[in-house]
């Protein structure tokens, strides 16, 4: 049986990290996030990044990894997380 995905969405401050991390640790996975403004680095408090003690230990991938002055595209994006659930 091919992989499940399962996708957390909406709006901001609607508890989708948590839920997120609550799901990967049920079934053992990994959050891939989507967030267009998580990818860079130093933006902390302005794109709500997820604090060590919210992941609970779960990884999570295309988070803070992106000078914001680097041009990245959607087809960059879908590149890498595809290769994030791969």
């Amino acid at each position: 049986m091919a992989a499940k995905i399962v996708c957390v969405v909406g709006p901001t401050a609607c508890g989708k990290t948590t839920l997120g991390v609550l799901l990967a640790k049920k079934f053992s996975g990994e959050v891939v996030s989507a967030d267009s403004m998580q990818i860079y680095k130093g933006l902390a408090i302005s794109t709500a990044k997820p604090t060590a003690e919210e992941m609970m230990g779960v990884p999570h991938h295309m988070i803070d990894f992106l000078e914001p002055d680097q041009p990245f595209s959607v087809a960059d994006y879908v590149r890498m997380a595809r290769n994030c659930i791969a």
